[in-house]
């Protein structure tokens, strides 16, 4: 029995009542100081929680389930060993990073550039963080706005346009005020609602072919679907063990430790005990989360081949056909709130992160002498301004109409956290100085070959792919071109 536009509709409007509610709790006072770091007084466990969200976002909670049976990159259990990967990064995060942040006093982690190479390094690093951000909070708004349009938005005669203004204009209202406090809080509970969405979609598959929760490794373990560990292929195989394990722990350093996104969470909390407390618990949830997600997506597989289904051309869509068409109203209600809550935890946290380092980085509020009040006007109009860039790039995704290139794009933007790898990396392990100057022609020069490399890679390295170890290449060669424009600190003086 499916469910019906109007019902889906109240489901998401009592959910957002929720989210206002929290949002008016947390943001009475709606001070700069609270919206860029929550005057630093986040309980660490909250943050934790709230982080696993952030970190699974939407695109994850439809795309992961989906791949396992896909075959090519990610098939099976095989972004697990992504996952494995991911606790060296985090590892590297508690004990190396979050230490220079705290001991720096950070607002924007990027602000670490300016203190040990300059101005240049310090905006580029900057900027290249608000590009990938840009691409890839609209890349993850836009694979929902997808699923909410064919559901619920085309029963009404609504465009997608309008679809895409409203789930926009609703983060703004109850990020606005608040800004990362707010977040701190939202995130928590949207974690809580994906993880349930899970759970309880996994249960009622067990449930509909007459197993139960006890069945549920024998099960996996017995289908197609299990395997997790991929060694026979060599590195020409996307799916290596060896590819697969370090490029998560470049991931989990780039696009967490060195992501201001993921770091305005961390920086909230109260000590650098706290914060590394918060890391390690993360971490350890974040393994659970990934396997429950691809169990579901082995289990999806199983249960479709069960009652016949046919399996969607687009594997992204297997998980809201099964949970708004085939299983109960009641899955297709969690389906729903766990789909809006993984969309919102990142897309929220991503706004709020664009505004405090436009607004540190580049309006420069921590140098400025301008009154609490004027700051406070210019970064309302900055939230706005991004929520517009945000909207306008999702429509031109849909104006693409062209899946190979919306997916090029989305991966054009992980090239760019290839420079903020190689100059963070080049800053905490050498003492060298660079020309500043030059630091920009490095950064943009570096993506440039690494894209081309990757393109011609199985020509020039006999078959060889660097799938994910891109970012590595991006980050050696920033690192390689930095090296260039330096001179030792002994030289300089």
């Amino acid at each position: 029995m499916s469910l019906s536009p109007s019902t889906l509709i109240i489901v998401i409007v009592a959910y957002f009542l929720v989210l206002m509610t929290i949002s008016y709790l947390t943001g009475r006072e709606g001070d700069n100081q609270s919206f860029f770091t929550a005057k630093r007084k986040s309980p660490w466990l909250l943050v934790a929680i709230g982080m696993i969200g952030a970190s699974l976002s939407g695109a994850t909670f439809i795309s992961i389930p989906g791949v396992v049976g896909a075959g090519g990159l990610n098939q099976s259990f095989s972004y697990m060993q992504v996952v494995l990967g991911y606790l060296v990064g985090y590892l590297v995060i508690a004990t190396v990073l979050m230490p220079a942040y705290y001991r720096m006093n950070l607002t924007t982690i990027y602000e670490y550039l300016k203190e040990r190479f300059g101005v240049v390094s310090y905006k580029t690093g900057s900027f290249y963080f608000l590009l990938s951000r840009i691409i890839g909070a609209s890349f993850r708004l836009f694979l929902v706005s997808i699923v909410l349009q064919k559901f619920i938005m085309d029963a009404y005669g609504i465009p997608f346009w309008m679809t895409v203004a409203i789930t926009i204009i609703l983060i703004w209202i109850y990020t606005f005020k608040g800004g990362i406090k707010t977040i701190v809080w939202t995130d928590t509970l949207q974690t809580v609602c994906m993880l349930s969405a899970v759970v309880l979609t996994i249960s009622a598959i067990l449930q509909g072919m007459d197993l139960n929760l006890t069945d549920l490794v024998s099960t996996v373990r017995q289908s197609d679907y299990a395997q997790m560990f991929f060694f026979e292929g060599g590195w020409q195989d996307s799916n290596n063990f060896f590819k697969q394990f370090t490029s998560g722990a470049l991931i989990a350093i780039v696009m967490t430790g060195l992501d201001q996104d993921m770091m305005q969470k961390n920086l909230t909390c109260k000590t650098l005990g706290d914060a590394q407390k918060n890391i390690f618990t993360f971490s350890f949830i974040l393994i659970f989360a990934n396997l429950l997600f691809l169990s579901l997506g082995a289990l999806m597989y199983i249960y479709a081949d069960h009652i016949g289904m046919t399996i969607p051309a687009k594997t992204d869509q297997l998980y809201p056909t099964l949970a708004l068409e085939h299983l109960s109203p009641f899955i297709g209600i969690v389906f729903l709130l766990g789909l809006i809550a993984a969309a919102y935890s990142s897309a929220d946290s991503a706004l709020t992160a664009l505004t405090t380092s436009f607004c540190i980085d580049f309006l420069n509020f921590n140098d400025s002498t301008e009154s609490e009040e004027l700051k406070k006007k210019k970064r309302l109009k900055v939230h706005v301004g991004f929520s517009l860039i945000l909207f306008a790039v999702i429509i031109i995704f849909k104006a693409l109409n062209n899946d190979a290139i919306i997916n090029a794009l989305f991966v054009v933007s992980g090239y760019t956290y290839g420079p903020i790898l190689g100059l963070f990396s080049f800053g905490m392990m050498t003492k060298r100085v660079v020309r500043d100057k030059y630091v920009l022609a490095v950064c943009l020069a570096a993506p440039v070959i690494s894209y081309i490399l990757d393109k011609n890679s199985e020509a020039l390295f006999n078959g060889f792919q660097f799938g994910f170890l891109t970012l590595a290449l991006n980050g050696l060669l920033t690192f390689l071109g930095l090296w260039i424009i330096s001179k030792s600190r002994r030289s300089s003086l």
